[in-house]
């Protein structure tokens, strides 16, 4: 059974192993796996934080992945029109490499976009720096690029899909750790 629920104290060490495990399943397909790493122990203590919105997906008592939800989008990048509509902005998600191919960030986006729809949000923003991400949302998980903004030194794009309700999802909710 495949459930989401916040992260907790006790996430700390899953976490932060989950993300360097990332790392290092990146640099083994030539991509830049360091500034994850880098991120690891950060990303570990973020899911203690009750101030950080992180949910983990979770199977069969293992974390397979997480996602933060905060419920404001940055300003730097979306325009005040929309920062002030009901919205969403995922960041950081992060999915354990021993289930690659599995569809486990797949599955966690699907249910950010049911759990957006179900508490009255209209849209899920998101934002990469990576153009492979950018394809695989776009074409794979029906996102749409909403502009590219040049900061730091790097070219940030922007995506967007409206909250919808998804019926099949196989992820259920819980409040409580599983």
């Amino acid at each position: 059974m495949l459930v989401m629920r916040r992260t907790t104290a006790g996430d700390e060490q899953a976490v932060a192993t989950m993300t360097r495990a990332r790392a290092d399943w990146l640099e083994a397909r030539g991509l830049e796996g360091d500034g994850w790493r880098r991120f690891a122990p950060d990303h570990g203590r973020q899911a203690t934080d009750p101030d950080v919105p992180m949910w983990a997906l979770v199977r069969d008592g293992r974390i397979v992945g997480t996602t933060c939800l905060f419920e404001s989008s940055p300003a730097w990048f979306w325009t005040p029109e929309e920062c002030a509509q009901p919205a969403y902005f995922v960041a950081s998600t992060v999915t354990d490499p021993a289930f690659a191919g599995q569809g486990m960030g797949h599955l966690m986006l699907r249910w950010v976009l049911d759990h957006a729809a179900r508490t009255g949000r209209e849209w899920v923003r998101r934002g990469t720096i990576e153009p492979g991400l950018v394809r695989y949302y776009t074409q794979v998980q029906g996102w749409r690029v909403v502009r590219e903004v040049e900061r730091s030194g790097v070219t940030v794009v922007g995506l967007s899909r409206r909250a919808e309700l998804q019926p099949d999802l196989p992820v259920t909710e819980s409040a409580t750790v599983s």
